[in-house]
């Protein structure tokens, strides 16, 4: 893992997820407060069936493997609302999309404490994640007032705008993740 290049993805990861943190409160406005308890009880299991196969996913190959899965259904997340729009179906496929991500979280964490190895880069690392969502929220609300300005003031019309963002931001963070695991000698640009 090329950490300089890690850290970048992990900046703009991070900026992603502050980026669209408004946009999923309108995007999860169709679905009942009841798919939030399903979700949850699914994701806990789903996160102790994950933890009990760490001793086969605590290596690098499992991490870009599942990093990679997990950015490209981010991507499809994105997509799917660019193609379908505000609707409940969208709503819950983006939900489910979510929590299929979220699942890797404790994962994700626990695999970069054992291949980082020092408790400096750990430091680095995650003020690189809180910059990037720090970076991402204030893009946010800087790209919300601005849209408004521009006589844009529908939410929905706001938030399938900044979709398109998101796609180009995404296509980023893709193409950052796979950097970071390839080494210096293997890239040919």
């Amino acid at each position: 893992m090329r950490f300089k290049n890690y850290s970048l993805y992990r900046l703009c990861s991070s900026m992603f997820f502050g980026l669209s943190t408004g946009s999923i409160f309108i995007v999860y406005e169709p679905l009942k407060p009841m798919i939030y308890s399903i979700g949850g009880i699914l994701l806990a299991a789903g996160t102790m069936i994950i933890a009990s196969q760490y001793r086969k996913l605590m290596n690098k190959y499992a991490l870009f493997i599942i990093l990679f899965a997990v950015e490209f259904i981010t991507l499809a997340i994105v997509l799917t609302f660019l193609i379908l729009g505000k609707s409940l179906l969208s709503a819950l496929i983006i939900y489910i999309c979510y929590q299929i991500t979220f699942l890797f979280g404790n994962y994700v964490i626990r695999v970069e404490t054992v291949v980082l190895k020092r408790t400096k880069l750990y430091s680095l690392l995650d003020i690189f994640k809180q910059t990037g969502y720090l970076l991402g929220l204030g893009g946010a609300f800087v790209y919300y007032k601005a849209i408004e300005i521009n006589g844009i003031s529908d939410k929905i019309e706001q938030v399938y705008f900044l979709h398109y963002i998101l796609v180009a931001l995404q296509f980023i963070v893709i193409f950052l993740l796979i950097i970071s695991f390839v080494r210096k000698r293997e890239i040919k640009l």
